[in-house]
């Protein structure tokens, strides 16, 4: 495809596919709107006001992504590098499901959430709960962690193949008009899923036993655990909930995009750039970090080339986090 910058010349290997990303429409120079004409060109406001929309739907996806890491950060302490590969895991289970063994994308997704949920819970309390009693420190956790999301990965690779998938269902849809918006179907569905657990997880720590619980013990632990808090019982369900919440984000992604074995690691970046913006072991501030970042992603698009989208997220990230040292939500932390 040619016109403009529109040049892309990608490596396709035998019988694999490749996906290749090119700018919705061709823009003039930076700052001109351009007029809609019998080419069908949009104006640029019609184009900021798409890709607003497709920045919402991928915000969304980072969020419930964001949100397993940072409960997790919260009450452990622990930079988890391989939450990304969660994320895949949820994706590829929902993807056996649907395509092995012939279940309607649904249910595949509900059973690829339950499942990953309680390996999550497993690999705390046979993996992450082993190392904290026997003293491992936070940082070498956390290399540790880079190592299984390497070890993941691989195995991915090997059951999974290279090749970029779809699910069953909901490939191709037509697009519905909203204004000047065309959206899928599947996307305003899945928005409004994403939305919804987003809300009732953030009202469950804010109302329940077990959210109070859970914030007791990420503002402190030994006060919980001296207050009465089973602080490993509380560790356990913030992993399962972890777990499960990031193989949501990963069926919604693969809905959204297609699936391969790195498709977590290539939103992990922006993950951490969500939690560590909106503040980092808030369930809100999770929220609104990756919303800023999946908005800033795609509108950018207008300005600068796609390649560089994720770029100029994290220099968003870099300004922000040198006026607000503690993230958008995040609370100042006294130091000596």
């Amino acid at each position: 495809m040619r016109g403009g910058n529109n040049v892309r010349t990608p490596t396709v290997y035998k019988g694999n596919c490749s996906s290749v990303l090119f700018a919705l429409q061709p823009k003039g120079a930076p700052g001109q709107e351009q007029q809609q004409d019998s080419g069908g060109q949009t104006s640029m406001w019609e184009q900021a006001a798409q890709l607003a929309f497709e920045g919402l739907n991928l915000g969304l996806i980072i969020a419930l992504a964001a949100l397993g890491l940072s409960l997790i950060y919260g009450t452990t302490g622990l930079t988890n590098f391989s939450h990304g590969e969660l994320v895949t895991l949820g994706a590829i289970l929902a993807y056996a499901f649907n395509v092995g063994i012939g279940l309607h994308l649904i249910p595949a997704g509900i059973i690829a959430v339950i499942v990953a949920g309680i390996l999550g819970y497993l690999q705390d309390r046979l993996f992450w709960g082993w190392l904290r009693k026997r003293g491992t420190g936070i940082i070498a956790m956390m290399i540790i962690s880079i190592g299984l999301a390497l070890v993941l990965r691989y195995a991915f690779l090997i059951f999974f193949g290279g090749q970029t998938e779809a699910y069953a269902q909901y490939v191709a849809q037509p697009g519905i008009q909203l204004g000047p918006i065309s959206a899928a179907p599947k996307n305003l569905v899945a928005m409004g899923i994403e939305l919804a657990v987003l809300i009732v997880v953030g009202i469950a720590l804010l109302r329940t036993r077990t959210g109070k619980a859970a914030r007791a013990v990420a503002d402190n632990p030994a006060l919980a655990a001296s207050s009465g808090i089973n602080v490993d019982r509380v560790i356990r369900i913030v992993w399962t909930m972890g777990g499960a919440i990031a193989a949501l984000a990963g069926v919604m992604l693969g809905l959204s995009q297609t699936l391969k074995y790195t498709m977590g690691q290539d939103i992990l970046l922006l993950i951490f750039a969500g939690v560590t913006l909106g503040g980092l072991g808030t369930a809100f501030g999770a929220l609104v970090g990756s919303l800023v970042v999946g908005l800033f992603i795609q509108v950018s698009t207008l300005w600068v080339p796609p390649e560089l989208k994720n770029v100029g997220a994290l220099a968003v990230l870099i300004i922000v986090l040198l006026v607000r040292p503690q993230g958008i939500l995040g609370r100042r932390e006294r130091i000596g």
